[in-house]
């Protein structure tokens, strides 16, 4: 009985490795695909401020009703 105690925690190990390896490609993939996702910004460009269009903003709110100026 000694003798099939080490092949059956080798088979746990090798289990237990086969996971972390799966684990690590799942999340390989994942980092590709959202690097894949940026790839849509120019070269030199910074990520961050892609698409942001210099000048006056619209305001966050439509309701110039309640806004009087009195003089």
């Amino acid at each position: 009985m000694a003798k099939s105690r080490p092949s059956v925690q080798k088979r746990r190990a090798e289990a237990r490795k086969l996971e972390r390896q799966q684990a690590k490609a799942a999340r390989k993939a994942q980092r590709e695909a959202a690097q894949a996702e940026r790839a849509d910004v120019e070269e030199g460009e910074d990520p961050d401020i892609a698409g942001i269009v210099p000048g006056p903003q619209p305001l966050p709110y439509d309701d110039d009703d309640d806004f009087e100026i009195k003089i």
